[in-house]
C-alpha cells in the first residue's frame, strides 16, 4: 500500500455543540482506533443531501470500524441557528454524530472550500484523504477496506460501537411535510410527509388524517397504500385524468398515485441518480433523474424541478418520455433561452396566468411557470419565447448565489432567503414560501413590488389557495396553517446578507487555477470516448475575469484578473470520470466525480498567483 502523508487531524470544535451524542462532546482522542469520516455539509445543499444518502450503505456495512461525523457548516444565516440544525438532522435522518459549527471554525481548520467535502482520518488520528463533491462512495469503500486491513495488522484498529445516540422519537401526524395539494371536490389535502416517506390525506380541517399512502419505510416499491414505498417524497401535481404525480426525491423517480384506489406506480426514473454523460431524454422508465423536488402541469406536460442537476425537465404522460427543458447543469443565475439558462436547485413550481395591461390574453392565457430557485434565493419564471418557439427564462427577484436577506420593495432591490415554494394567487400575483426567512412573501408582476404576507412561520415550504384563504405547509412545525389573504401586505425594509466565508487573497493579473484530481486507488481516467474531464470557470462580477472564462477539458486554466475589481467570487465547476483499472474486467465500473466551488477572492499585491482546488485525491499521499 502506498505510504500516505502524515498530517495530524485538527481537533473538532464548534460553538453550536454536538447532536446525536446523548449530550457527550467527543474529541478526536475519544475516536482514536476508529476510521473517522468528516462530512462537511449544510442542509440547504442538494449535493450534501446526496452525500448523506451515499454514506448510508457504507455507514451500515462498517458500523463497528467507521465513525461518520457530520460537521454542519452553514451558508445561509438561517442555517447558523441551532434549532434549524436540530430540525435538519432529524428531517434528513442523519444517524451519526453532528458537530454544529456556525462560525466555520472546524471548516477553516481543515481548509475546506466547498460543500460537500469529505475528510478521512485514520485510526491513529492522521488525515489520509479528502474528497470534494459527491460520487465518492466507491473510493471511500475501497479506502476504508484498506485502512481496516492495515490497522488491524498494526493493532491500532478498535472495533465497537461509536458515539452515536439516537434522539427520542416524536409522535406527530406529519413530520417535516414538504409539499401539498388541495384536492378538488372533497376539500381534502394531500401532503407529502417527507421524513416519514409517505403521503397523507387530511380532511378539510387540515388536521384529521383520512388515510396514509405508503408503508412509511424508506424504499422504492410500487403497490397499494399499505405496501408502496417512497424515499423523502416532495412535490405533487394533479393530472387532467385526476391522478397525482409525486416527485419521489431521494428515489430519483416520479410516481403516479391513483387517488381512488390508492395504488402507486413508478412512471419515470430508474431509481439511480443522473450523472454527467447519462441520457437527457428518452423513455421515462429508462432515464435516470436527480432529486426531482417539485412538479407542475404546464402546457400539456409535467414540468419537473430537477434540483439535483439545476435544470427543469418535462415528462409527457401521453408518450411516456422525459427530456431536459431548461438549464445546462451549471449552477448559478443566468437568464435567456431555456437551453442556455442556469439554475441553482430549483425547488418549487406553480403555474399562473399573467395579469397584464397589454389587453386581453390570447386563448389559453399568457401562462407562466413560476420557479423558486432556492440556492440563488430567486423567484424566476419560464414562458414561451416571443416567436412561440421554445421557452425563455427570466428572473423577477434575486441576484445570485451569495446574496440573500429579507427586504421588500421594488423587485430589483428585494431579497429572499432560500425559498422552496411558489403559489399562484387569484389576482395574478405570486406567493413565495420564503423558507429560510420563515415568511410568506408576495410578488406582483404588474407593479414589480415585493411585500410580506406573513411572518413567524417555521420553514414554510409550499402553499395553496383555498376559498379565499391560503394554506401554508409549515414544515418545521409539522402542520398545515390556514391564513387569511390580506388585502394589503406588509412592507419590510429588512436586511441584506452575503455568504460570509474568508476571502482568499490573490494577485491581480495573470493567475493559475488548478483543480487537483487523482483517480482513487484501483481506478484510472476514463478516456475511451474522449476527454474524461471538464472545467467551467466564471466570476461574479463577470468583470473580475478579463481572460479565462468559459468551458474546457483541462483541469487547469490560466486566468487574468482585472486589478480594477477589488473583490469577487470565482465560480468553478469541475468533473472527472474514472473507471476500475482491471484489464481482466471486460465491463469495469465507472464513476463520476464532480463539484462546484464559489471561492470568494480579494485582490492584493501580496496575494497568491495560484489557486488549487481538490476534486479528489490525497489517498495516494
Amino acid at each position: 500500500m502506498t505510504a500516505r502523508a502524515r498530517v495530524r487531524a485538527p481537533e473538532l470544535t464548534g460553538r453550536g455543540g454536538w447532536l446525536n451524542t446523548g449530550g457527550a462532546t467527543p474529541s478526536l482522542a475519544d475516536l482514536r482506533g476508529s476510521i473517522v469520516i468528516l462530512d462537511f455539509w449544510t442542509f440547504c445543499c442538494v449535493n450534501c443531501l446526496h452525500v448523506l444518502d451515499e454514506l448510508r450503505e457504507l455507514e451500515e456495512r462498517h458500523r463497528d470500524t467507521v465513525v461518520i461525523v457530520g460537521v454542519h457548516s452553514p451558508k445561509f444565516v438561517h442555517e447558523a441557528e441551532h434549532d434549524a440544525v436540530v430540525d435538519a438532522v432529524e428531517r434528513y435522518e442523519v444517524h451519526h454524530p453532528v458537530l454544529d459549527d456556525p462560525d466555520l471554525a472546524t471548516w477553516k481548520q481543515y481548509a475546506v472550500r466547498a460543500w460537500p467535502t469529505l475528510v478521512v482520518i485514520d485510526p491513529e488520528g492522521y488525515v489520509v484523504a479528502q474528497h470534494a463533491g459527491e460520487g465518492h462512495a466507491h473510493a471511500l469503500e475501497r479506502l476504508v477496506t484498506e485502512l481496516e486491513a492495515e490497522h488491524a495488522a498494526k493493532g491500532t484498529l478498535r472495533r465497537g460501537d461509536g458515539p452515536y445516540v439516537p434522539p427520542e422519537p416524536v409522535a406527530t401526524d406529519l413530520r417535516f411535510p414538504g409539499k401539498m395539494l388541495a384536492l378538488p371536490g372533497s376539500g381534502h389535502y394531500l401532503v407529502s410527509d417527507s421524513t416519514r416517506h409517505a403521503l397523507v390525506e387530511l380532511a378539510a380541517d387540515g388536521e384529521s388524517v383520512v388515510r396514509r399512502i405508503g408503508s412509511g419505510v424508506r424504499g422504492l416499491a410500487d403497490g397499494d397504500a399499505a405496501t408502496a414505498r417512497f424515499s423523502e417524497p416532495q412535490g405533487l401535481a394533479m393530472l387532467p385524468d385526476g391522478s397525482v404525480i409525486v416527485a419521489d426525491t431521494v428515489n430519483h423517480a416520479l410516481r403516479r398515485l391513483d387517488l381512488e384506489s390508492g395504488v402507486v406506480t413508478t412512471v419515470a426514473g430508474t431509481g439511480r441518480q443522473w450523472w454527467q454523460g447519462s441520457p437527457t431524454a428518452g423513455q421515462a422508465l429508462q432515464v435516470d433523474l436527480s432529486s426531482p423536488w417539485d412538479v407542475a402541469w404546464f402546457e400539456d406536460r409535467v414540468w419537473i424541478a430537477m434540483a439535483g442537476v439545476h435544470q427543469l425537465w418535462t415528462y409527457d404522460p401521453a408518450t411516456g418520455r422525459v427530456e431536459v427543458a431548461a438549464g445546462t447543469t451549471n449552477e448559478g443565475l443566468v437568464d435567456g433561452p431555456a437551453h442556455e439558462a442556469w439554475f441553482a436547485q430549483p425547488s418549487g413550481l406553480t403555474v399562473s396566468g399573467e395579469r397584464s395591461e397589454r389587453g386581453a390574453p390570447p386563448a389559453g392565457g399568457w401562462g407562466r411557470l413560476w420557479i423558486a430557485d432556492s440556492e440563488t434565493s430567486a423567484l424566476r419564471w419560464a414562458e414561451r419565447a416571443a416567436d412561440g418557439e421554445g421557452y425563455v427564462i427570466r428572473t423577477a427577484v434575486g441576484t445570485g448565489l451569495f446574496d440573500f436577506g429579507h427586504r421588500d420593495g421594488p423587485a430589483g432591490q428585494a431579497l429572499l432567503q432560500h425559498p422552496l415554494g411558489v403559489t399562484g394567487l387569484p389576482d395574478g400575483s405570486v406567493a413565495v414560501s420564503d423558507t429560510y426567512n420563515n415568511a410568506l412573501r408576495r410578488y406582483d408582476p404588474v407593479t414589480g413590488e415585493v411585500s410580506t404576507l406573513a411572518t413567524d412561520l417555521r420553514e414554510p415550504s409550499d402553499a395553496a389557495v383555498v376559498a379565499g384563504d391560503i394554506v401554508v405547509v409549515e414544515s418545521a412545525r409539522h402542520r398545515l396553517t390556514r391564513l387569511r389573504l390580506p388585502e394589503e401586505a406588509v412592507r419590510v425594509e429588512g436586511v441584506a446578507h452575503r455568504t460570509q466565508r474568508t476571502a482568499t487573497d490573490v494577485a491581480p493579473g495573470a493567475f493559475r487555477l488548478d483543480v487537483v484530481f487523482s483517480a482513487p486507488t484501483g481506478q484510472k481516467l476514463d478516456e475511451r470516448y474522449g476527454p474524461s474531464t471538464r472545467l467551467l470557470v466564471s466570476a461574479t462580477p463577470p468583470e473580475l475575469l478579463t481572460e479565462g472564462a468559459g468551458k474546457g477539458t483541462d483541469l487547469f486554466r490560466d486566468l487574468v484578473l482585472d486589478p480594477s475589481v477589488p473583490e469577487g467570487v470565482l465560480h468553478v465547476s469541475a468533473m472527472a470520470a474514472s473507471c476500475d483499472d482491471d484489464p481482466a474486467n471486460e465491463y469495469p465500473a465507472c464513476h463520476v466525480h464532480q463539484q462546484d466551488w464559489g471561492v470568494p477572492v480579494r485582490l492584493a499585491d501580496t496575494g497568491d498567483s495560484r489557486l488549487a482546488l481538490v476534486l479528489a485525491g490525497m489517498d495516494e499521499g
